[in-house]
């Protein structure tokens, strides 16, 4: 079995390129108040995605801003996918802009692995005008750290008895499942790249990181995933999040954020007939530490008024420590997820008012009915993301 991971280079800002040649070659920054993009120009330069704009700007003061046209990004993406599929009938979208493309038994018909990933580039340059990034591998995990390693515009085949010997040297940050919180604790115990981790057995890792992540850890450090590329995978869990940016942030102000949160990602399950059981949310301090609260309903659920107590109450419980140290970011996300199956024929009062909320929001656009806490404030940005 081989792997395709193909990643399209700073998208966003890729994109704003191709389609204004006086941006090419200059660092270009797709977003003002938070980074949404940087080119590789911009990222010499430390800028990084959800960076706020003020330190962007400090760090690359000739950088170019742009607003950022998310019409542009997703046509981009039907055409980029577009190629993808012609690569391969087994395609598993991840992002807008990246995927596993399986290619095993093509080698008779479109050659071998590289040949393949080779031509795909190629085809995304000229049919699409982007540079992609594609990493070769037997396993998805490390064809996805190939093209990490490759990037920008690279291209890194993996050959299977030199799996270890490339995996092995590299940061122990770029295995899945690895955070910021992860990394912090391995490098507290010495343990700074793959090989040092893969040098730990199972049971040492799950007494230091318990018994999910330490197992995984521990499989992944030797390239064992089993995983295979899925077609029409749907979501494990729906979200959204919010950079507020530094500063003071009154309650009500993170509420309203909170409220408007939920209310897309409630909106999005509901069009996609998902429904779910796990709250959780995200938040990201004023010193960057970041905390996860979550919370499992007895029921499956999309209605907007129950998540959103749900996530209320999980952000009660993290107020102490906003009070103390700032708040930067909010996310919240409903994990758990199934299909709704067959609707209800009789809706409760608060199912059926999400309902008719949609049914005039379909029709007339989502500004046109706008929750009450919500007039006036800036909504934030809806990314374009692939079909849930």
């Amino acid at each position: 079995m081989f792997v395709l991971h193909a990643d399209a280079d700073a998208f966003f800002a890729s994109v704003e390129q191709r389609d204004d040649p006086q941006l090419r070659g200059r660092p270009v920054i797709v977003g003002g108040g938070v980074v949404l993009a940087a080119s590789y120009e911009a990222k010499a330069f430390g800028v990084r995605t959800a960076m706020g704009g003020r330190q962007a700007r400090r760090l690359c003061p000739h950088a170019i801003v742009v607003p950022p046209r998310f019409d542009a990004y997703t046509e981009a993406s039907r055409r980029l996918f577009a190629v993808f599929e012609d690569t391969s009938p087994v395609v598993e979208g991840l992002s807008i802009d990246e995927a596993f493309i399986d290619v095993r038994g093509m080698e008779r018909i479109a050659g071998t692995p590289p040949q393949i990933a080779a031509r795909l580039r190629g085809a995304v340059r000229e049919r699409v005008g982007l540079p992609v990034t594609v990493g070769v591998a037997r396993t998805k995990f490390l064809a996805k750290v190939a093209s990490g390693v490759a990037k920008p515009d690279g291209l890194l085949v993996v050959p299977p008895d030199r799996e270890l010997e490339f995996l092995h040297p590299l940061p122990v940050e770029c295995v899945w499942g690895v955070g910021p919180a992860t990394a912090k604790r391995l490098h507290a115990w010495n343990v700074g790249t793959v090989g040092q981790l893969a040098a730990l057995s199972e049971s040492t890792l799950v007494a230091m990181l318990g018994r999910g992540v330490g197992r995984h850890l521990h499989s992944l450090a030797h390239n064992r995933d089993f995983r295979r590329v899925e077609t029409g995978k749907r979501r494990g869990s729906i979200g959204s999040q919010h950079a507020l940016g530094r500063g003071r942030h009154s309650a009500e102000s993170i509420d309203a954020t909170l409220v408007a949160i939920v209310d897309r990602i409630t909106r999005r399950m509901r069009s996609a007939r998902r429904i779910g059981r796990t709250v959780v949310l995200r938040i990201r301090f004023g010193d960057f530490e970041r905390a996860t609260r979550s919370h499992t309903l007895p029921f499956a659920t999309a209605n907007t008024r129950t998540i959103l107590a749900v996530a209320r109450a999980l952000l009660a419980t993290a107020t102490p420590l906003i009070e103390r140290h700032g708040i930067t970011l909010v996310g919240c996300s409903v994990a758990n997820l199934e299909s709704d199956g067959a609707r209800q024929l009789a809706l409760g009062r608060d199912e059926a008012l999400d309902a008719a909320v949609d049914t005039v929001r379909d029709r007339y656009g989502a500004s046109a009915i706008v929750r009450a806490v919500l007039v006036g404030r800036d909504p934030g940005i809806s990314m374009p993301l692939l079909p849930d």
